[in-house]
């Protein structure tokens, strides 16, 4: 009988996945990026997320929209308004990339 591996609770994000085949890579996202980029007091972090979730979907970037849909909700950006910053996006990036979004959200943030 094999054994299954345990799978965490929460999904690993593509940072995370990525970092055996490119730690360089991954050492650049946590330094200067979130080092320095997310600790710029210009922004908070909370319209950063803002941001970065339109980016990701405008962008259409399925593999990252997880990560960055949990991190906006840690930084205070509700459900609702995810939502609504989804539906705007649809007019300037189309209603594909939206509607990807919108299930991936769905599947990332259950009431």
């Amino acid at each position: 009988m094999t054994t299954q591996p345990e799978t965490p609770s929460t999904p690993l994000s593509p940072r995370e996945m990525a970092r055996a085949f490119t730690p360089a890579l991954t050492e650049l996202v946590e330094d200067p990026l979130y080092s320095e980029v997310w600790a710029d007091p210009a922004l908070s972090p909370r319209d950063r997320s803002i941001a970065t979730v339109a980016a990701v979907v405008a962008l259409y970037r399925p593999e990252e929209l997880p990560a960055q849909l949990r991190r906006a909700v840690d930084n205070g950006v509700t459900r609702a308004e995810l939502g609504a910053l989804i539906t705007q996006i649809a007019f300037y990036a189309g209603f594909p990339a939206a509607i990807s979004a919108s299930a991936i959200a769905a599947r990332t943030l259950p009431d």
